[in-house]
C-alpha cells in the first residue's frame, strides 16, 4: 500500500506519511496559501501542486524531491480573441484562467506530457513537465461550448481527465456544466459521449441533451479503461463500452446526489462514492458522514461508517476528495470542513490521524 498522501488544502499541502503508528505530517508546503489539488506523477516521481492564490491568480509549482523544494512553472494561458459565453443574454466575455481544476499525466512513452483542465473550460497540452502549455482548439473551437455554463462556479470548467493506458491518444475528459468528451487523436478532434445521461434541473425538451448535463466527477478503471464512472448532479452513471453509453445506477444508498467517485484500479465493478443531500443544503443525508460502496458495478450497495463520526456530521466531501492507490485497498476521503480519514480495508473500517486541518479539496496518494 502507498504510505504517504499529499492532502491539497485551503491552508496549504500537507504531506503525510504513514508510519507504524500511523498517519503523521511528514511536511507542509504553502502553508497558507490555497492548494487546488496536486498530482504525483508515476513516470518520474515529479509532484505538482496547483494553487489559487485569488488576487494573484493561479499558479504551477512542481517539486522533483517529495516536495522539499519547488519550481514555479508556466499556467495555461488564453489567447487576446478567445472568449467565454455568459449565458445570461450578454454579450460573451474574454476568457481568462481562473483555476487549474485537473492535472493528468500522459503515457510513460510520452516523457514530459501532461494535461490540465481549466476553468472557463478549456483543456491545455504540456510535452516540456509544464514549462509550456497549448490550448486543445479542435475542443475549444466546438460550437457548442457556448451553451455549456457553470456548475459549481460561474464558468464552466473540466475536472475530469482520463487518459486510456492501452492507447494515449484516446483522451477522455468530463465538463461541468457540458458532458463528457471524448477525443481519439490526441486532442485535435473532440465528439460528446453523454447519451443516457439526463438533467433533472434543465427543462423536459433538453433533459437528454448531451452537451448541459453535469458531469460533478468521472474515473476510469486502470485495468479496464472502457468502464467509466460518473457521480453526477442528478445520478450516477457507469458505462462499460468506453463512455458510447451510459447508465443510470439507482441503486446508490442513501442518496445518488455526491461530488466524489472512486474505482478500484483492477476491479471495474467496485467503486465507492460519498453521497449528500443536493442543492441548497449540500450536507450528509441525515446529519450522518457515510461512503457507500458497490462491488458488483451497482447492483448493490454497501453503506460504510465504521470509524466515521457517529454524532451529527456535516462533513462535504469535493469532486477530488476521495482518492484510492494502486493497491485499491486503501482509500481516503477528506472534507470541506477538514476531516481526513483513511481505510486500509476498502472502507470497511476508517481511521482518522490524529490531525486537525483546514478545508480540504483534493487528495492524492503519491
Amino acid at each position: 500500500m502507498t504510505d504517504t498522501l499529499l492532502v491539497s488544502t485551503r491552508k496549504g499541502l500537507f504531506v503525510l506519511r504513514r508510519g507504524r503508528v500511523g498517519w503523521e505530517t511528514e511536511h507542509v508546503a504553502f502553508l497558507g496559501d490555497k492548494v487546488a489539488l496536486s498530482l504525483a506523477d508515476p513516470r518520474d516521481g515529479a509532484w505538482y501542486a496547483a494553487l489559487d492564490l485569488g488576487h494573484f491568480g493561479a499558479k504551477l509549482q512542481r517539486s522533483d524531491d517529495r516536495g522539499r523544494t519547488w519550481t514555479e512553472l508556466a499556467v495555461p494561458a488564453y489567447g487576446p480573441d478567445d472568449s467565454v459565453a455568459t449565458g445570461d443574454g450578454k454579450p460573451p466575455k474574454p476568457a481568462t484562467l481562473e483555476l487549474i481544476w485537473s492535472l493528468e499525466a500522459g503515457d510513460a512513452d510520452q516523457p514530459g506530457r501532461l494535461w490540465a483542465g481549466t476553468l472557463p473550460g478549456g483543456l491545455f497540452r504540456s510535452d516540456d513537465r509544464g514549462a509550456s502549455w497549448q490550448l486543445m482548439r479542435g475542443l475549444w473551437d466546438q460550437p457548442s461550448r457556448s451553451g455549456w455554463f457553470g456548475g459549481g462556479y460561474d464558468s464552466p470548467g473540466i475536472h475530469s481527465i482520463c487518459v486510456d493506458p492501452r492507447d494515449p491518444r484516446c483522451i477522455r475528459i468530463a465538463v461541468s456544466c457540458g458532458g463528457v468528451w471524448r477525443s481519439d487523436d490526441d486532442g485535435a478532434t473532440w465528439r460528446v459521449t453523454s447519451d443516457g445521461m439526463f438533467a433533472e434541473y434543465m427543462p423536459e425538451d433538453r433533459r437528454f441533451d448531451p452537451v448541459i448535463q453535469d458531469p460533478h466527477r468521472m474515473v476510469q478503471c486502470a485495468a479496464a479503461p472502457d468502464t467509466l464512472w460518473v457521480q453526477h448532479h442528478n445520478g450516477v452513471f457507469r458505462s462499460d463500452d468506453g463512455g458510447a453509453r451510459w447508465h443510470e445506477v439507482a441503486t446508490v444508498k442513501p442518496s445518488v446526489f455526491g461530488f466524489a467517485v472512486g474505482v478500484h484500479p483492477r476491479e471495474p465493478g467496485t467503486a465507492w462514492f460519498v453521497p449528500a443531500i443536493k442543492d441548497e443544503r449540500r450536507v450528509p443525508v441525515d446529519g450522518r458522514l457515510v461512503v457507500a460502496r458497490t462491488r458488483d458495478g451497482g447492483a448493490n450497495f454497501d453503506v460504510l461508517s465504521e470509524g466515521l463520526p457517529h454524532d451529527p456530521a456535516y462533513d462535504l466531501v469535493y469532486r477530488h476528495g476521495l482518492a484510492v492507490d494502486g493497491s485499491g485497498d486503501q482509500v481516503a476521503i477528506g472534507s470541506t470542513t477538514g476531516g481526513l480519514w483513511i481505510s486500509e480495508d476498502q472502507g470497511d473500517c476508517w481511521m482518522a490521524p490524529a490531525l486537525r486541518l483546514p478545508p480540504i479539496h483534493a487528495l492524492t496518494f503519491a
